[in-house]
């Protein structure tokens, strides 16, 4: 099963302030001050306000009567932990994926509690019940289904699937649901009539190889056949976050790889405000056009969790590296030392 609070950051704000319910609700910067959107309310998405969006650009969207607060990450962290304690009450083994979601392994829990879809009941009960939010919970064979269906209904949603209901699940999905696709990647596939998983599952492996790479490539048919691991481990802590692609042809481009190295940045950056983290060391990793792979780190006088600290000192330690102008394959941006 998994566990994943709606709109968290936002949801607690509306619920310790109940005159913001109803309204539009970002969660960052002041419309006046440089930032980004760490999490809104459903009420502004409607808006095409979503996280990690400038500030400026999400206040031009938003009505006059939006609401804009700070963050209060340690008010949340003391939140998630309720709900962590909470769903231990159902299972001995829960996995805090994030600040704001969990898996548990609810094997055999039929006899004490019945079907998933009366766990899961119980699961938002519960979770409403000790801290007042609505959850999506998605019950599934594995982790990769499960999390699928906690996103299908949201918000405060409930979705099972079933061993043998997984492909169906799967099929017409668009290929944006695969876990592990940049920026680079989704043209790519589009470029080669694949828009669904069911595209995935039929196309050429050969093709899909050659197009993308055998350790890509595997993963994602992996995925449109509805692979995944089912171990659940509690306690487990994330030892880094990081983000890369492989660019289809080898880049020289100090243009462009400026732009991938924001966009890891942001990603980065928008994943450890989800999680609660700041981190304290950047690592830049670089793949030639000869395949040598190179990594270079720089430490921070002080943790942080700010895209652009991460996009200034990883780029940086591109310029210090000696190796602009020569052809890079991949990049990435990486965040550790919490």
């Amino acid at each position: 099963m998994h566990i994943d609070l709606d709109a968290f950051f936002a949801s607690i704000e509306q619920r310790d302030h109940p005159e913001w319910q109803g309204r539009p609700l970002v969660v960052g910067a002041a419309p006046s001050q440089r930032g980004v959107v760490a999490t809104c309310s459903y009420e502004a998405r409607r808006y095409g306000v979503r996280s990690a969006m400038p500030i400026s650009q999400a206040s031009q969207r938003l009505p006059d009567d939006a609401v804009y607060v700070r963050p209060r990450m340690a008010h949340y962290a003391a939140v998630s932990k309720q709900i962590m304690a909470a769903l231990e009450t159902i299972s001995p083994a829960v996995e805090q994926a994030s600040v704001d979601e969990a898996y548990l392994d609810v094997s055999g829990l039929e006899r004490l509690i019945g079907p998933p879809e009366t766990i899961g009941r119980q699961a938002k009960r519960l979770i409403k019940h000790t801290v007042g939010l609505t959850a999506s919970v998605g019950i599934g064979p594995n982790r990769l289904i499960a999390k699928l269906a906690s996103e299908y209904r949201k918000p405060d949603g409930l979705m099972v699937v079933h061993p043998n209901e997984v492909q169906a699940f799967l099929d017409p999905m668009p290929i944006a649901a695969l876990r592990g696709i940049g920026p680079r990647t989704a043209p790519t596939l589009r470029q080669m009539g694949l828009e669904r998983m069911v595209d995935i599952r039929q196309a050429d492996p050969a093709l899909l190889e050659n197009r993308l790479g055998l350790r890509l490539a595997r993963a994602i048919i992996s995925q449109a056949y509805g692979r995944g691991s089912d171990q659940v481990q509690p306690h487990s802590v994330r030892q880094s976050i990081s983000k890369e692609t492989t660019f289809e042809q080898d880049i020289v481009d100090p243009v462009r790889l400026r732009e991938t190295l924001l966009w890891a940045a942001q990603e980065v950056g928008r994943t450890a405000r989800r999680e609660g983290l700041q981190g304290t060391t950047i690592t830049l990793k670089i793949r030639l056009g000869n395949f040598k792979t190179l990594t270079r780190q720089r430490k921070l006088p002080a943790p942080t969790a700010d895209d652009t600290v991460f996009y200034r000192q990883a780029w940086a330690l591109y310029q210090e590296s000696a190796l602009a102008g020569k052809p890079v394959r991949l990049l990435g941006l990486g965040l550790s030392g919490w």
